[in-house]
């Protein structure tokens, strides 16, 4: 199920939001990794930090999602992007996909910024990759047994990846737990067997 055998033309085209993310966020890290000056006055413009964000600067509720800390940083999560966004933006539609990824991100800096405490600095997109794992909860908890292989890969992946929240040293432990959340309840929404229906007869 989470098998890629597209070619890289096959997979642009089937999955044009998930290529889309990971093109993005790979520009940020290159770009922000540079260094020169304006490299670096980026990358400190994106960052999530929660004394700046009381200050005012709204903006690192959203950025935050498209910056990483390292490049094993940006590794794991876009290839969990790479690997596990496909069969989420294909079973429920491009911008429903897109709704999933960019809510679960967004409040999982807004949960950082309330509980994380004023000194806090975060980044990463693992909020938003948090939301896809969610929202496979979601469709799990609908679908019960009808999807064997997805209850069977995804239950662990995604228990595995709460444990390891937990303890690995400098992770988000907010940002994780409330992309989590957010894209269970948006994924509640949207895999309703009625939604579900309705999106087979149009």
């Amino acid at each position: 199920m989470f098998i890629r055998t597209e070619n890289f033309s096959q997979y642009i085209r089937a999955y044009p939001f998930v290529t889309a993310l990971i093109i993005i966020n790979t520009i940020v890290f290159v770009l922000t990794s540079m260094p020169f000056q304006w490299n670096l006055e980026l990358y400190h413009f994106g960052l999530g930090v929660n004394y700046l964000i009381a200050d005012g600067e709204w903006w690192r509720l959203f950025t935050p999602m498209f910056m990483h800390l390292g490049f094993m940083h940006l590794l794991f999560n876009m290839f969990s992007l790479f690997i596990f966004g496909p069969e989420l933006e294909k079973f429920a539609g491009k911008a429903r996909f897109l709704t999933i990824y960019m809510l679960a991100g967004i409040f999982a800096n807004i949960a950082t910024y309330f509980l994380g405490g004023i000194e806090t600095a975060h980044a990463g997109a693992s909020g938003a990759i948090f939301g896809i794992f969610g929202a496979f909860g979601a469709l799990i908890y609908y679908t019960k047994n009808a999807f064997p292989q997805l209850r069977q890969i995804m239950l662990p992946i995604i228990v595995l990846s709460v444990i390891m929240t937990f303890l690995q040293p400098g992770v988000n432990i907010i940002g994780h737990i409330a992309g989590l959340i957010v894209g269970f309840i948006v994924g509640l929404s949207y895999f309703h067997p009625k939604r579900i229906v309705s999106w087979r007869k149009r």
